[in-house]
């Protein structure tokens, strides 16, 4: 299913894909909790600022009564314990598997740009005794939505490259343009992306350093030529002045390379001169894509790429506190990380008020109302 089809839609509720996850645990006397019970407290806690365990439990029993309008809760509200066993024992690949199709029903519209931008993200762990790796997930941003609507699990940022085809899998890629950061810059990934009816925007660097330092020559050449750029955006913010100028180039059959790179078109060059307190500081970047040489349209998608470190994962750790966060035993980490996702994305699609989300989810602590138009849930039929 393609979530870049169709009219713009609301999230729902999660209630009804936690209910499809496989339970991890026995069915003995002393399973007193549903899953689905565990996973929607999790998230009504997770929503209103609520970063342990220990903070989930004590959000639950506080609004235990407001939570029963809502949840059967047939033997009230687990512990912190529970709540911790339980993540810890979750598979990870049927949680995302529920959020992906969750988030397949957030829908773009077909008269606006559509983009997934895949980048990945390392949590840090918050002890330096802590005992494992460091998580690690790559995610699929919708630029236009700004919602996440996928992720997965790599054991280093270098598995990227393994991780990349599969969460491409998931899609479909007519129409849609791929933006992925160097390490994703394969021929693999290209030829995936095109045989998919896709295009793509793919960063250079050192990974593929003989096209790289190809591209760059050629294309600062270019830009001696014309040093305004053929395009140019300026960004003001906090006394900071950035400004971007593009170069785009598609006479590239003198380029040896070309023929491996299935769909290759045009390349790419990007300034980025900033200036803050009187320093000055300036870099370059090249990429390749497979759109024609039009400097306004690759522009736009190289900047709404770069938003997904502000747009998500700034927003995970300042809002979220999910570099801090204790979550280690089994898979507990990677499944609270996704709880923080719904509850990211439910709090952005969130209508009728102007607060960040750092500001939404310390409303939604207060505020029973609004924590449950966010979720969009419905009472219980008695």
């Amino acid at each position: 299913m393609s979530v870049f089809a169709g009219a713009a839609a609301m999230l729902p509720n999660p209630k009804p894909f936690f209910e499809l996850i496989p339970d991890p645990r026995r069915a003995t006397p002393n399973k007193l909790h549903s899953l689905s019970d565990i996973l929607s407290i999790a998230l009504c806690a997770v929503l209103s600022g609520m970063d342990d365990w220990e903070a989930v439990a004590e959000f639950g029993r506080t609004k235990e009564g407001w939570l029963r309008q809502f949840l059967p809760l047939a033997n009230g509200i687990p512990s912190h314990d529970t709540f911790g066993r339980v993540f810890s024992l979750i598979d990870p690949e049927a949680f995302e598997a529920a959020f992906f199709d969750w988030a397949a029903h957030a829908r773009i519209g077909g008269d606006v740009l559509d983009q997934l931008a895949l980048d990945g993200k390392t949590v840090r762990r918050p002890h330096r005794g802590s005992a494992g790796r460091a998580l690690h997930l790559l995610h699929a941003w919708s630029c236009e939505t700004r919602l996440l609507v996928a992720q997965r699990r790599v054991d280093t940022k270098s598995n990227e490259i393994t991780a990349i085809p599969d969460i491409l899998s998931l899609f479909d890629l007519r129409g849609v343009t791929i933006s992925i950061d160097a390490i994703g810059c394969q021929k693999a990934v290209a030829r995936q992306i095109t045989e998919a009816g896709g295009d793509y925007v793919l960063a250079l660097k050192g990974n593929q350093s003989a096209l790289h330092d190809d591209v760059r020559l050629f294309m600062e050449t270019q830009a001696d030529r014309h040093p305004q750029g053929q395009a140019e955006a300026v960004e003001k913010d906090h006394g900071r002045i950035e400004t971007r100028r593009i170069w785009v180039n598609d006479e590239i059959d003198w380029l040896t390379q070309k023929p491996d790179w299935p769909g290759l078109k045009t390349l790419v060059m990007v300034e980025s001169r900033r200036e803050l307190n009187g320093q000055v500081s300036c870099e370059r970047r090249c990429f390749i894509t497979s759109h024609t040489a039009d400097p306004e349209r690759v522009g736009r998608y190289i900047r709404h790429h770069w938003r997904v470190e502000n747009s998500l994962h700034w927003v995970l750790d300042m809002a979220f506190n999910e570099d801090q966060s204790r979550a280690r035993v089994g898979h507990a980490a990677e499944n609270l990380a996704i709880i923080r996702r719904f509850a990211l994305n439910l709090l952005r699609q969130s209508k009728g008020s102007k607060l960040g989300v750092k500001n939404k989810r310390l409303r939604a602590a207060y505020d029973d109302a609004f924590r449950a138009l966010v979720l969009q849930l419905q009472p219980l039929e008695h």
